[in-house]
């Protein structure tokens, strides 16, 4: 009887909800003013295409309706298979005569365009069982739906009016909506972003003020973001630009509007931004398909809106009578959508669904529906193998199932003698639901392999050690009167008990896993309580405990778990070096590559040492601190790897100093034998196969042993990134409690020294090869087989040399970092000064100075000097004495007569091998030690020096050849 009564009472609540809106819908469809909605208690169910956690949505329920009827609007104007087209103002003219709207003057779909004055019945209510929409009554006697009916003459006006869009939006919407068409002739509606295009459309102008402008702007910003970052159609690539691009303009958008004109500097950069991550695909390929509303959860929820119309905007539990032709309108937004017949079924299944539950239940026909179309949706899932597509389908179903079990558990309070179809068809669903998600769980079941049980053992470790320490409080005590080691002699028991299952699990696992990190940490402690326990228990003993001790063998978890992290570190380790091996060979060190001018693979190199580092610390394990060092010391061996690869076949300064030619003497009474072309040839030839193969490689080029010099030095400044933030991160282990040992100030953090000497080297390597290639390779031309070649001197200067080293300057100065270019162009000086020398002490036959020659050298010495000072802009002055002090102490020896010479040469032999040598002066080796009182390096002035005086003495003291 009192269930009777409630039911009763239920339903007069219903009756007087159906009435109450009905009675409240004074809509004036017209003026656009939105309709006052019936007040229905909810029972609240979570939409199964809802946010996601980590990456909301980020619109409310009224953004995602205006930019839906956005989407709809642009979907109709290019359905079909016609591109988006422009109809000139003339042409449209009379199309305009007798429109009322502003948007008149649009070429309309006739799908929008169609008259409602069918009276045929739905093709879609018959299908799924539904009767036609019955008119409630207000307090006049006028059909609560009527207004709407008697006001929308065409589907467009309808679904303008049931999405609740007013005339003044739609106009605005349709003029921007022209404008695009003018601007993309030829372009189908699925090969643009529209909000981009309606940013750049739409001005301040367009709207009542500039309040509603910037809530529109945002809006459409937001629905990018949601598109192109939080739930894009294809993964996002961590480093892409054009998302770090996107998401600050949209950040900064919300501080000051953005000026969106079309030549504005922040369009362009917005369209630079979006074009790039809406054009992508799978393979890589270019498409014609802009992909920026059909990523989910963002395009089910659009589409759950879009389908929301088909429900009276005066009567949410009444499925309107045009339903047929609202939903062949809503399907053309597929495309954009990326939605295809099964989604829209099952999200037409969840809309009639909800609203069923959304509206007390009152309207039947939402349920029959819903049981219907829940059967089409599993004969649509026998034969899908998306697993995006089985996601969605498991939640959709989980919240159907969830809320029927909850009406089928208490059918007596849900259910009575009137509803028996209600309870028959929330059966039929159930059953249904039920069905299909345990087909879903069961194909997700192998991929769990046998990681169930695994926590189990952690649950039991700790039910255990609660269980000793109560037998130590409650029950010890008592049994102590029969036994002294009561409490050890428990606890030896627990231990050894979970012992055995431990063992087991142990012999299973063969790498680090969440779960058994969680099962040995449990052990650990279970086994440190223990233990606690059954010392303190012997404690007046006269062992201590120690024989109940020695019945407890250590389960030696802390050591299962160090040799799992160490194979872990193994893993990571083993793989940074194959990557390194297999990228290094495809590396071409493009300057181009980046504008920083380093190679994609050292900023790749970096970025995997920091993740494994950063996996490393997320490992819950307590032997951070002490398993660090070999982690690091692992990574530091790839990262020195990379290093010598990297710079590996570059060359050094002895690889392209040519070898020295034969000491001899000048011909008495002319300059010198005139320098024979075959004899040049063979000095090229000489030098060519001294330089090895980096000069003949595009990589070794000038450019490219520049991008390396880079590359090293970004890694060794990133080396000391990651040296603090692991000081850091184990600090903040230790504070968390993660780690129990002395590394309490980071003092015992192993740092990467192999790799930070290795970059130095490197670089230092680097810039020298980098400035002996342009000096004895590159510049062999204009210096070792030009300078001072032919009779006279003068003729042949370092001024064409100087112009190519200004040159090779620049393009270093330009490319190299500024920590690194005072190095190589200090190497550059370096290796001009040394070339110069070799010119003059080691040049061979083709070269000779008599002494007025000193003059034009030493003019050239300060030539040379002052293109590396650079009037102030270059090297510091000091930095070139330490350098040049070899060469400016030398270049007196070419003032001297040859008598001078000879004296100091003999002085200098007989300080250096002594009074044997005043017998037969012996020829002084070629140590490459130039200075003026080397006896190597004063008889090869003597042999360049084109004097008869000099000449006979060598031919006396060596018997030099004139000529080889």
């Amino acid at each position: 009887m009192s269930r009777n009564v409630g039911n009763n009472t239920r339903k007069s609540n219903s009756t007087r909800h159906r009435a109450q809106p009905a009675a409240a819908a004074a809509t004036t469809v017209a003026t656009g003013t939105v309709a006052v909605m019936p007040v229905y208690p909810i029972d609240q169910l979570g939409s199964p295409f809802g946010d996601d956690s980590a990456a909301p949505l980020n619109l409310s329920a009224s953004e995602l309706r205006e930019s839906a009827y956005e989407i709809l609007i642009a979907a109709y104007r290019s359905s079909g298979t016609r591109p988006l087209t422009y109809t000139p103002q003339s042409e449209r003219a009379a199309d305009d005569r007798g429109q009322g709207h502003a948007n008149s003057t649009l070429t309309h779909s006739s799908s929008l365009q169609r008259s409602l004055t069918s009276s045929a019945a739905s093709k879609v209510k018959k299908a799924l069982g539904m009767k036609s929409a019955k008119r409630r009554t207000n307090g006049d006697g006028e059909s609560a739906g009527q207004g709407r009916s008697r006001k929308a003459a065409t589907v467009g006006e309808l679904v303008r009016v049931q999405m609740r869009v007013s005339e003044q939006a739609d106009s605005r919407i349709r003029r921007a909506l022209l404008r695009v068409a003018a601007g993309q002739l030829g372009r189908r509606i699925e090969s643009i972003v529209l909000p981009l295009e309606l940013l750049q459309q739409l001005k301040s102008s367009d709207f009542p003020n500039q309040q509603d402008y910037e809530v529109w702007q945002r809006r459409n910003l937001k629905l990018l973001e949601a598109g192109l970052l939080l739930h894009p159609h294809i993964p996002l690539d961590k480093s892409d630009t054009a998302a770090r691009q996107l998401q600050q303009v949209i950040r900064g958008a919300l501080d000051k509007p953005l000026d969106t004109g079309r030549n504005t500097q922040s369009m362009q950069i917005l369209r630079n931004a979006v074009m790039p991550l809406a054009s992508r695909s799978l393979n890589g390929s270019s498409v014609e398909t802009c992909h920026w509303a059909d990523g989910y959860p963002l395009n089910l929820r659009l589409y759950q809106t879009l389908l929301e119309t088909c429900f009276d905007v005066n009567d949410e539990s009444v499925v309107i009578d045009e339903v047929d032709e609202v939903i062949e309108l809503i399907k053309k937004t597929w495309t954009i959508l990326g939605v295809n017949q099964t989604l829209h079924n099952i999200c037409f299944l969840w809309v009639l669904f909800h609203h069923y539950v959304a509206t007390s239940q009152i309207e039947d026909d939402l349920l029959f529906a819903a049981n219907s179309l829940i059967i089409e949706v599993e004969k649509d899932a026998k034969a899908a193998k998306d697993p995006e597509y089985s996601k969605i389908l498991s939640s959709t179903l989980s919240s159907i199932l969830g809320w029927a079990e909850k009406r089928l558990v208490a059918y007596h309070d849900s259910f009575n003698s009137d509803n028996t179809e209600s309870m028959e068809c929330v059966a039929s669903m159930a059953v249904v639901a039920a069905k299909r998600m345990k087909k879903i769980t069961s194909s997700k079941q192998p991929s769990r392999n046998l990681q169930t049980p695994l926590p189990q053992l952690a649950i039991l470790a700790n039910d255990i050690s609660q269980l000793a320490f109560s037998e130590k409080a409650i029950f010890s005590p008592i049994f102590k009167r029969w036994h002294p080691h009561a409490a050890g002699v428990a606890v030896a028991t627990l231990h050894s008990s979970y012992s055995k299952e431990l063992n087991q699990f142990v012999s299973s696992v063969s790498e680090l896993t969440p779960d058994a990190i969680q099962v040995l940490t449990a052990a650990d402690k279970l086994e440190k309580d223990l233990v606690q326990i059954a010392v303190e228990d012997a404690v007046d003993s006269e062992d201590g405990g120690k024989s109940i001790i020695q019945q407890m063998p250590p389960y030696e978890a802390e050591a299962v778990m160090a040799n799992l992290v160490k194979s872990w570190i193994k893993t990571r380790v083993d793989r940074l070096k194959e990557w390194v091996d297999r990228n290094l060979q495809q590396e071409v060190w493009n300057p181009r590559a980046n504008k920083e001018r380093v190679a994609p693979s050292g900023v790749e190199v970096l970025r995997t040492v920091d993740e494994t580092l950063e996996a490393f610390f997320l490992l819950p394990i307590p032997m951070h601190s002490a398993l660090l060092p070999e982690l690091v010391a692992g990574l530091d061996r790839c990262l020195q790897s990379y290093i010598l690869k990297a710079k590996s076949g570059c060359g050094t300064r002895s690889s392209y100093i040519p070898a020295l030619p034969a000491l001899t003497r000048c011909t008495t009474g002319s300059k010198f034998q005139v320098f024979k072309k075959k004899e040049k040839s063979q000095m090229s030839q000489r030098r060519k196969s001294h330089v090895g193969t980096a000069s003949g490689d595009d990589s070794y080029g000038i450019p490219q042993l520049c991008v390396r010099m880079n590359t090293l030095h970004h890694i060794r400044m990133q080396l000391e990134v990651l040296e603090k933030r692991t000081t850091i991160q184990l600090r903040n282990n230790i504070k968390s409690g993660h780690v129990n040992d002395e590394f309490t100030n980071g003092v015992g953090v192993k740092k990467f020294e192999l790799s930070a000497t290795t970059c130095v080297e490197g670089i230092q390597q680097l810039c020298e090869a980098a400035a002996y290639k342009i000096v004895f390779h590159d510049l062999s031309p204009v210096m070792w087989d030009s300078l001072y070649v032919g009779e006279d001197v003068s003729t042949s200067r370092i001024d064409p040399f100087l112009q190519e080293v200004e040159q090779n300057l620049e393009i270093i100065s330009s490319m190299v970092h500024d920590r690194v270019r005072t190095r190589a162009i200090t190497d550059m000086m370096r290796a001009c000064l040394d070339g110069f020398l070799l010119v003059l002490l080691a040049g061979g036959s083709s070269r000779a100075f008599s002494l007025q020659d000193h003059v034009v050298i030493e003019e050239d010495y300060k030539f040379l000097r002052e293109l590396f000072w650079s009037n102030g802009d270059g090297l510091p002055l000091e930095l070139i004495d330490k350098y040049s002090a070899t060469v400016r102490s030398i270049l007196p020896l070419y003032r001297m007569d040859s008598e001078a010479l000879i004296e100091r040469f003999k002085s200098a032999a007989l300080e250096a091998y002594g009074t044997a040598s005043k017998s037969r002066l012996p020829l002084p080796p070629t140590t490459g030690h130039w200075g003026p009182s080397e006896p190597n390096t004063l008889l090869r002035v003597l042999c360049y020096r084109n004097d008869e005086t000099a000449t006979k003495f060598l031919k006396k003291t060596y018997n030099l050849p004139k000529k080889l």
